[in-house]
């Protein structure tokens, strides 16, 4: 039979619950950066009165709803 202190043993359960939140934690996180990734895979800003919209639109140049200004399709970055 094997021994094993009692600080031993907090120390293994406590290790092991550490390590589970924190493989919860680094899934839970990529999937809100996926799920915001998607949501912003068709959002424009307009060049000329920076409006954002969305356009699911495959046009190369979309118009801007606000203004009807043409924009090019360049990525939204994040904050």
């Amino acid at each position: 039979m094997m021994q094993a202190s009692l600080t031993t043993l907090i120390f293994i359960y406590l290790g092991g619950f550490l390590s589970l939140v924190f493989g919860n934690w680094i899934l839970w996180n990529a999937s809100r950066l996926r799920s915001e990734r998607k949501s912003l895979q068709h959002r424009l800003r307009c060049s000329l009165c920076s409006f954002e919209f969305e356009d699911p639109t495959p046009d190369t140049l979309p118009r801007c709803p606000r203004c009807g200004s043409l924009n090019e399709r360049t990525p939204l970055g994040r904050l």
